[in-house]
């Protein structure tokens, strides 16, 4: 299970025992005045709190809708793709987006719209194992079990030349074996683990350390937030973007979680959006 590292998580087991059985908790430190003191927990303001607390993390939610969304841009365009979103330190060289945006905090807020830890690819040993022909065919010496659970459909929101963007992030990849876009799915949520990196220190929440945070290409190690789910991504040299479709790299969008397929992104966050295209235009004609 995820681990409480940080008044998020403690405003959101707030929130959550509020809204699943009224249960008391002590109001979480925030800071200021009064707060040490005991408090029923009140479902409404528990999840104000959230609300602001994941906000000032650059996280925006909408538990309503059943969607967050994080700040992140544009990052690789033109090479192979392992990972669709990492962090500054992460990945970089290998990811179509990049956030700052801490992935534990992040991890709360998925847990907040209800997301249940899936599970990850795994690989075995064929029994019976392939026969010499068989291997000569390209049969593998192992099965994979396609990763399966509970996850997000994902989405990327973004405005160019004032026109507002909202495309399913598998119309953003493009598979070079088939010459088509990624097939349109859930990815899993997987919830990254905790792990000792170092002898006598505390377990760290190993998305953070790595700062890899969604994965286009199978890891067994598990250590994302969330994974793709498709056999085709087995392989690891067959994902590019379709940079057509793509602002240029650097540009900055919403990465958009959502727990059903939706049709648009909420207007507040469409209100939000910059557009360094208009801007710069804007400031040429003066």
């Amino acid at each position: 299970m995820w681990r409480p590292a940080s008044v998020l998580f403690a405003l959101f087991v707030c929130w959550a025992s509020a809204r699943l059985g009224g249960v008391t908790f002590a109001a979480p430190t925030l800071g200021g005045a009064g707060s040490g003191q005991d408090a029923a927990a009140d479902g409404n303001d528990a999840e104000a709190a959230l609300k602001a607390a994941l906000r000032q993390a650059g996280i925006e939610i909408d538990l309503g809708l059943g969607m967050c969304s994080v700040p992140a841009r544009v990052l690789v365009r033109n090479e192979l793709l392992e990972y669709l979103l990492v962090g500054l330190h992460g990945s970089a060289h290998e990811s179509l987006f990049a956030t700052d945006v801490q992935p534990s905090l992040l991890n709360t807020a998925l847990l907040a719209l209800g997301a249940e830890r899936g599970a990850n690819a795994e690989w075995s040993e064929r029994d019976p194992a392939p026969t010499e022909e068989e291997l000569e065919r390209g049969v593998s010496r192992v099965s994979v079990t396609l990763p399966k659970g509970d996850g997000f459909y994902l989405y990327a929101l973004w405005k160019e030349a004032g026109e507002v963007y909202f495309l399913r992030i598998e119309d953003l990849l493009r598979n070079l074996k088939t010459g088509r876009s990624m097939r349109r799915h859930s990815w899993v949520y997987l919830g990254s683990r905790f792990a000792e990196f170092e002898a006598d220190e505390p377990e760290q929440f190993v998305a953070d350390r790595e700062g890899n945070l969604i994965n286009i290409a199978f890891f067994s190690e598990g250590n994302t937030l969330v994974t793709a789910a498709l056999r085709d991504c087995l392989e690891q040299t067959i994902w590019i973007a379709n940079s057509w479709m793509l602002p240029e790299r650097d540009w900055p969008i919403q990465f958009v979680f959502a727990r059903t397929p939706v049709s648009e992104a909420p207007s507040a966050w469409v209100d939000a959006l910059l557009d360094p295209g208009a801007e710069m235009e804007e400031k040429e004609q003066r």
